[in-house]
């Protein structure tokens, strides 16, 4: 818990002041056609639609600059961000342009600037101007308080989730400005009572906080719109106070945020700059329509395209126009990326046979890139979802090539994986300690003393009693020991633990694994984490790894060697390392070279979109934004078969790949170099080194 930070409350008070004197800046020889458009539009509602590696920030940066030396004074410029870093960036960097110091402008994130609003104004609303923000720890701490308190023993049902998982629906429902029942009945539509509790505890959690002076991240939103609509004097005041309000990423704004900026820009004297074809965060609150609905929302708006792409070779961007084109017509505004850059190699879509033959002939280029003088950290490997790459950062761990994820830890290193696997060490090896610490104080009221005296007790009964360690964890002795508020976890995790001793003694590793992630983990999962659907899919990877092991101690004894080969491995300050990265978090960065792998049905896009659960548009816009990450080289790559629990399933080439003329990559066949795929032992040999999609006219091998 912290204060806020209020030291820009009188700038933010201040009248306006009037400008600085502004250095002389030739803004068409610094811009192009496009960016001088609208750099320099008149006064009135304005929607930059800015294409992938346009020149974005520049655009933004030099309308700051060129407000200022049209007059505009600085105090008057509210300029709204997704991040405190592109603020500050944009801003020192508009100093540097025209002398002006940046302490001088509004400038942040949404949550900082609504912050300040609620210092001056939040009083109004029944906030103390002196209320303290929670953060993300504090405010899950408070709800499990209040919840607690309303229903002692709403917890120690296992179908009910924490309180992590309730505070993610209270915050999604408050971003998306919708009932909370409404979002909770989507996650858990068969549970009308679950549905009801959820409702009083974010009823009882707002009032809580507004007794005790607390606000957490949403209330600085919530509140701030508040203020807004019932206060006249301060949205007059915000409204006069700033003449030219800019928001930069709109295409990831939310309803509440639209609304709050559509409150401050009443006179339309906005600008908002983004680009619809990346708008990929909708499953976290992002609303597609503000931006499609701007024109509408600000009468006399003025739409600007800049479209000169100075990222990627004409080949690369030939192919994301046909992503582009493919796009429905009505949720989506036209645009074509035009080249900057020398011509390049096409793109090459590249199917292998299985993820393991993926992992071999990514690296092969790799080192052949390598071996030309590329560095490693010129080139990234993308992926839909974590689990995709496991097989990849295997190999890498393998042969010794330093790399780093830039979302997140390497996949063994993540908390569910490894809490799965310390319940597998410990029935391999009862005395492993460390792995039923692990486990066990995942159960309520279970710490590490309290995990102590079970398994000394456990280990007693053992040797007494001449029975497995596993067996004895539910005697009598233990089981007087285990806490009250986890004796029902208590006895399922012991029998997932004897389940997996079972399955040890007769099954093969993937089917203990099968079994493992079946048991009480998963509802331990389902109910601690709202992200549950991608960490199951995480374990589930975990079954096709395991068919390659003839033993659990073989599955084992690898997964140490890879632990103590990367898991521990620090990079060196200016070491080079291959990027490797979902490609959410790639958006906004660039690399020479991009591998996208992965790209069959199924996997991108996911079964969940094909299936219709989610939206396959916003999958299109992700394989736009994976494809225009790529400066020199871009190769699309996917496995044909697929372990789904131990079973071999054929895959097909993603639909978005087919959507694209076969005129803008080159098909490479990989086989005939790579020997067959880890599939071939699993009867799927008739392939050989065929094309299976009868563009063979086209291909080459590799």
């Amino acid at each position: 818990m912290y204060d806020y930070e209020d030291e820009e409350d009188d700038i933010f008070g201040a009248p306006p002041k009037v400008s600085s004197a502004v250095p002389a800046i030739d803004f068409q020889k610094e811009l192009n056609q496009d960016q001088f458009k609208a750099v320099t539009a008149p006064d009135g509602p304005a929607l930059v639609l800015a294409g992938a590696g346009s020149g974005k920030t520049r655009t933004l940066t030099y309308r700051v600059a060129y407000l200022l030396s049209q007059g505009v004074s600085p105090e008057a410029i509210l300029l709204l961000t997704f991040t405190n870093k592109a603020s500050k960036q944009m801003l020192e960097r508009v100093e540097e342009l025209t002398g002006i110091g940046a302490h001088r402008f509004l400038g942040g994130t949404f949550h900082h600037v609504g912050g300040q609003v609620l210092r001056l104004f939040g009083d109004s609303i029944g906030l103390p101007k002196s209320f303290t923000i929670l953060d993300d720890g504090d405010s899950d701490s408070l709800l499990n308080e209040i919840i607690r308190d309303l229903d002692p023993d709403f917890f120690k049902a296992k179908e009910n989730p924490k309180a992590k998982p309730i505070k993610g629906i209270i915050s999604f429902a408050r971003n998306i400005m919708t009932d909370v029942v409404q979002v909770a009945r989507g996650r858990y539509p068969s549970n009308a009572e679950l549905k009801a509790k959820i409702e009083s505890f974010a009823h009882h959690y707002q009032a809580i906080k507004l007794q005790r002076g607390l606000a957490d991240y949403d209330d600085l939103l919530v509140y701030w719109l508040e203020v807004l609509e019932t206060n006249p004097e301060a949205a007059s005041y915000y409204q006069s106070r700033f003449s030219h309000v800019l928001v930069d990423e709109y295409q990831d704004v939310n309803c509440l945020q639209a609304q709050i900026v559509d409150k401050i820009a009443a006179n339309h004297q906005i600008m908002a700059v983004g680009d619809d074809a990346q708008c990929i965060y909708t499953w976290r609150g992002a609303d597609l329509d503000q931006i499609l609905s701007f024109p509408e929302r600000h009468p006399s708006t003025k739409i600007f395209k800049i479209e000169t792409n100075y990222r990627s070779s004409p080949e690369i961007l030939n192919l994301a126009n046909d992503i582009l084109k493919s796009r429905s017509t009505e949720d989506s505004f036209s645009k074509e990326l035009k080249p900057s850059r020398p011509h390049q190699d096409l793109p090459v879509v590249v199917p292998t046979m299985d993820a393991y033959q993926q992992a071999d002939f990514i690296l092969s280029k790799v080192q052949s890139l390598y071996d030309s003088g590329v560095h490693y950290d010129d080139v990234a490997i993308l992926y839909r979802a974590h689990f995709h790459a496991m097989e990849l950062q295997v190999e890498l761990s393998r042969r010794g090539i330093p790399f780093v994820i830039t979302s997140g830890m390497r996949f063994f290193e993540q908390a569910h994986v490894k809490d799965l696997v310390a319940q597998l060490r410990f029935v391999a090896n009862p005395k492993d300690n460390t792995a039923f610490f692990r486990f066990a104080c995942l159960l309520p009221k279970v710490g590490e003393k309290t995990a102590a005296k079970l398994i000394t007790l456990a280990q007693k009964h053992a040797s007494a009693n001449k029975c497995a360690t596993v067996d004895a964890l539910d005697s009598t002795e233990v089981l007087s020991k285990v806490p009250k508020d986890a004796k029902e976890d208590w006895k399922e995790l012991v029998e997932t633990l004897k389940n997996i001793a079972i399955l040890t003694a007769t099954a093969t590793p993937a089917q203990i694994v099968e079994g493992a992630i079946g048991g009480w983990y998963q509802d331990y999962l389902r109910a601690t984490y709202e992200n549950w659907p991608r960490r199951e899919e995480d374990l589930e990877s975990l079954i096709d790894f395991a068919t390659k092991f003839e033993s659990i101690a073989e599955m084992l004894s690898q997964l140490v060697l890879l632990s103590s080969e990367s898991g521990d491995r620090v990079v060196q300050k200016g070491e080079r390392c291959l990027r490797l990265s979902t490609i959410h978090q790639s958006k906004g960065l660039e690399y020479p070279h991009v591998f996208l792998i992965g790209l069959a049905d199924g996997m991108f896009p996911s079964k969940r979109a094909i299936d219709g659960e989610s939206d396959m548009e916003e999958e299109k816009r992700l394989f736009y934004v994976a494809t225009t990450r790529a400066e020199k080289s871009l190769h699309l790559v996917f496995p044909m078969l697929s372990n789904q629990k131990g079973t071999p399933v054929r895959l097909m080439q993603s639909r978005f790949i087919k959507e694209i003329d076969d005129s803008r990559y080159e098909l490479v066949n990989v086989h005939s170099s790579f020997g067959p795929g880890r599939g071939f032992s699993q009867g799927w040999n008739q392939y050989g080194s065929k094309n299976p999609y009868g563009r063979g006219s086209r291909g080459r091998s590799f």
